[in-house]
């Protein structure tokens, strides 16, 4: 198989990276406790444990070992494959549950170890089974259809965006309010400096956003993923159908994210009659901006994304949003709050990086 480009090497590092930061979050209170690191290979099983330990600890890294396998296939290096993701999951997974050690608030264990292979390794068996059946080749092939070159960035970014969406935001689709726990970190950081007296400090405190300004961000939100597409998709009848299936995908994975942070029961939640006009009204100017050019459609993700970051960035979040974080923290979703929170923080950032470098550019080609 010829080397080629591929997006699974970056969603692979990507995710390795979230990995470390969910296995080691708070990132408190570090101390020896007086125990050989790795004291928990040798300790009995875990006489506690619940089903869901067992599932998260499957699927969390299922995809790192489907996304290496598929990096070394889609590279050429068949042989290797599955050789080298099972091995670089179980030590990744070991170092992780070493360094557990060091944190009263984690508690290492030998059964997650075993469930953090089994995971890697499901996850390497599928992409070589994948392969070996010709459903890679057939992505190949509709990749090669479907979008431009040079659509690596675009493809990890967007298909990251879902998993962005999971964290808890104050306002539907809205990705990057980063602002109000940026100043709150740099003032903690800077506490008992004399840098403190150089932090910028506001002459009124950031409000909860006006509703008219929610729409807009709800709006917005959901454009940009579409003018992201149209960065790589030049067909206007595939941009509708990717436009559709986007829009199918930004719905479902909010309701999934209200279902895991307030229950099943309150899963629509969020889709008001505002949230549902701002989006009916994404839709329609998505469709109205059918016929731009991908060159184009990055200049207006770039203006569309500099409203955005700053409309969302000048709003508090409310009460109970940070109700809602204290669930993700303290509750089941520890392993997931460092996953979803850092993409739900810098997508809109990474994507204002991408759309800019093709507005720079070279115009990509079919």
């Amino acid at each position: 198989m010829p080397m080629h480009k591929t997006s699974a090497w970056p969603l692979a590092l990507v995710y390795l990276c979230l990995i470390v930061y969910a296995s080691l979050y708070p990132f408190v209170h570090w101390r020896d406790q007086g125990m050989q690191p790795w004291v928990f290979l040798t300790a009995p099983w875990p006489r506690y444990w619940t089903g869901f330990d067992v599932v998260s600890n499957v699927l969390g890294y299922m995809p790192l070992g489907f996304l290496l396998t598929l990096s070394a296939l889609r590279t050429g290096h068949m042989r290797w494959a599955v050789w080298l993701a099972v091995p670089v999951s179980a030590a990744l997974s070991l170092a992780m549950e070493t360094l557990q050690v060091y944190l009263p608030d984690r508690v290492p264990s030998n059964l997650d170890w075993v469930l953090n292979i089994m995971g890697a390794a499901l996850g390497a068996l599928s992409a070589w089974g994948l392969e070996k059946l010709g459903v890679l080749q057939r992505w190949t092939r509709f990749r090669a259809n479907w979008f431009l070159s040079e659509a690596r960035g675009a493809l990890v970014l967007l298909a990251l965006w879902p998993v962005a969406l999971l964290f808890p935001t104050s306002i539907p689709l809205g990705l990057g309010q980063v602002m109000e726990r940026l100043e709150v970190g740099l003032a903690d950081l800077l506490a008992d400096s004399p840098f403190l007296a150089w932090l910028p400090v506001r002459d009124i405190e950031l409000q909860p956003a006006l509703p008219v300004t929610q729409w807009l961000c709800v709006l917005l939100g959901l454009s940009i993923p579409g003018l992201l597409g149209y960065c790589i998709i030049a067909q206007r009848g595939k941009r509708l159908w990717f436009m559709f299936w986007m829009a199918v995908v930004g719905v479902g994975v909010n309701s999934l994210s209200a279902a895991l942070s307030f229950g099943p029961e309150h899963a629509w939640i969020w889709l008001d009659a505002s949230a549902q006009t701002a989006m009916a009204m994404a839709v329609v100017l998505l469709v109205l901006l059918v016929w731009v050019p991908p060159r184009a459609a990055a200049a207006l993700a770039v203006l569309v994304l500099g409203v955005y970051l700053s409309l969302i960035n000048q709003a508090s979040t409310d009460p109970y949003f940070e109700q809602t974080l204290f669930m993700w923290e303290q509750g089941r979703f520890i392993r997931f709050h460092g996953l979803a929170q850092w993409l739900g923080w810098l997508w809109p950032f990474a994507a204002l990086i991408y759309v800019l470098s093709r507005v720079w550019g070279k115009e990509p080609h079919h």
